[in-house]
Formats: structure tokens, C-alpha cells, sequence
């Protein structure tokens, strides 16, 4: 598959990962994090299994990748079930923005222009728009909470700065990605059996489950770093703002709401701001 293929199969998967967090949220945060992160490692356990090469990682990179995998996405969830989630989730694609307002405080030899600053101001705007309409929405009301918006802020964040950080350890192989998703899923499971209560699965629990790790928080992470150390990652970066246009629309979809004003200015703004962000040499 071509670099652009690999890019476009990840930001397919990644839109599917709001609607799947929605329609498990009853689970515990902490259970459908683990599960769903250890199912995805599964693919890359029979290189592992073959060559131990395919998991040696230094013990900096691979607290990076549980930082990134585990945090990401457990901020997510718990986003997606205490606010309303189509506005979260277009809060948490946010992450493109930040990663170009961060770059020059977490990589070296970068600086911020004025382009950064006015799209950084675009974005931030569409984020308020996406939080001051859910106050007049009845449906986004019943659906959650403002305090909710923290955490899609806080998994923006640390995407955004996982995704920088990358650049900033030794190279790794792709399949060391299971490992992140495995260490990062067993520390999940922990968690909950700490400090969240027991939960049953139905059959149809378990098969969202399954697709939520195999899709979003497995496949999709070893088709994008494939397209990235294949692809000119200035292409591949602009592509991935298909995804909260994407995901939102499904998200509609799943939740039976209709397309507001303010869900459809706030995606346009976000978008806007991150393609602006991203162009900004």
C-alpha cells in the first residue's frame, strides 16, 4: 500500500472510535481501555513471538507509547460519557493544532509565526462555539456535562505531544506499537480492578469491543506509522483533518441528532485552523 493508502485506511478507522465509545459507554472507562488496547496489540504478537527485535524498545520509548496510548484514550472516554459527544469529540481534534502551537516548546530549532498564533485563535474559537452550543441544545444538555470538555482537551494534549515526542527518541519499529498497546492495556485492566466496580459484557459488548481494538486502537495505529516513514508526512498530516469531519458525521448518525449551526461552524473553524497551522512554515 501507498503511504497516502496507509494514511487514508488509519483516518477511516480513527472515525469510527467516537461513535464505538459512545455506544459502550456503560462500560467502565478503565475495562474498555484495557480491552480494547490489548485486542489491538494482538496483530503484532507473532512477530514478537518470532523475532524479539520487533519489541525492543528502550524503557524511555516505551513509557512514550503508554503515555500516548493509554492516557489518549482514556481521556476520551471519559469525555465521550460526561459531555455531549459530538461537541467532544470535536474539542479532542483539536490535537493537530496543538501539535503545531507546542512544537517549538517540545522540539528544538522550531519557532512560532503569526500564522500559528491566528490559527491557534481560529481553533480556540471553534472549540468555544462547539461548548457554548451545547447550552441551547436540550438534547446535548441531557447527553452531559461542561466539566466533560477537560478531558477531550486533556486527550488532545497528550496525542499532541506524544506525536511530537516521537521525534525525539530513537527510532522504533512499527510493531513495537503492539507492545505500547499491551503494556498500556495491562495497566488499564489494573486500574480497573482497583478502582471501578465489576462489570458483565454482553455478547454485543464484547463484539464492539473487539472492533473498537481491532480497528481504531489496533489497525490503525500500524497503518499510520507506516505512512509516515513512507510518505512526506506534510501530505499525510493535512489528510488526517478528514477525520473529525468524518467521525462527527457518524457520530450524528449514531446519535440520531440532527446538524446544528454551531456543531457545523465549530468543524469548519477547527479544520480550518489545523490546515492553516499545519501550512505556517
Amino acid at each position: 500500500m501507498s503511504p497516502t493508502l496507509n494514511a487514508l485506511a488509519a483516518i477511516t478507522l480513527w472515525a469510527t472510535l467516537a461513535s464505538l465509545g459512545t455506544s459502550l459507554s456503560h462500560l467502565p472507562p478503565f475495562l474498555l481501555t484495557g480491552l480494547a488496547l490489548i485486542i489491538g496489540s494482538v496483530p503484532s504478537w507473532p512477530l514478537a513471538l518470532r523475532d524479539r527485535r520487533a519489541w525492543a524498545v528502550p524503557l524511555r520509548t516505551l513509557a512514550l507509547g503508554v503515555y500516548g496510548l493509554f492516557g489518549f484514550h482514556f481521556l476520551l472516554f471519559i469525555a465521550l460519557r460526561h459531555a455531549p459527544p459530538v461537541e467532544a469529540n470535536l474539542v479532542n481534534y483539536l490535537w493537530p493544532l496543538f501539535m503545531v502551537v507546542l512544537a517549538p516548546w517540545l522540539l528544538p530549532g522550531m519557532s512560532l509565526r503569526p500564522l500559528h498564533v491566528v490559527a491557534a485563535l481560529l481553533g480556540f474559537t471553534g472549540a468555544a462555539i462547539a461548548i457554548l452550543g451545547a447550552r441551547g441544545d436540550a438534547s446535548s444538555a441531557a447527553g452531559g456535562s461542561y466539566w466533560g470538555f477537560l478531558p477531550a482537551l486533556g486527550s488532545a494534549f497528550i496525542w499532541a505531544s506524544y506525536s511530537l515526542w516521537t521525534r525525539r527518541v530513537a527510532a522504533f519499529p512499527t510493531s513495537a506499537i503492539g507492545l505500547f498497546g499491551l503494556v498500556s492495556g495491562a495497566l488499564s485492566l489494573l486500574c480497573h480492578a482497583l478502582l471501578e466496580p465489576s462489570a458483565a459484557l454482553s455478547p454485543r459488548d464484547w463484539l464492539l469491543v473487539a472492533l473498537c481494538g481491532l480497528g481504531p486502537l489496533g489497525a490503525a495505529f500500524f497503518f499510520w506509522d507506516l505512512a509516515l516513514k513512507r510518505g512526506d508526512a506534510r501530505q499525510i498530516g493535512i489528510l488526517s483533518y478528514i477525520t473529525p469531519l468524518a467521525s462527527t458525521a457518524l457520530l450524528l448518525l449514531v446519535t440520531g441528532r440532527a446538524l446544528s449551526w454551531s456543531i457545523a461552524l465549530a468543524a469548519v473553524l477547527i479544520i480550518s485552523a489545523a490546515v492553516m497551522g499545519t501550512r505556517a512554515r
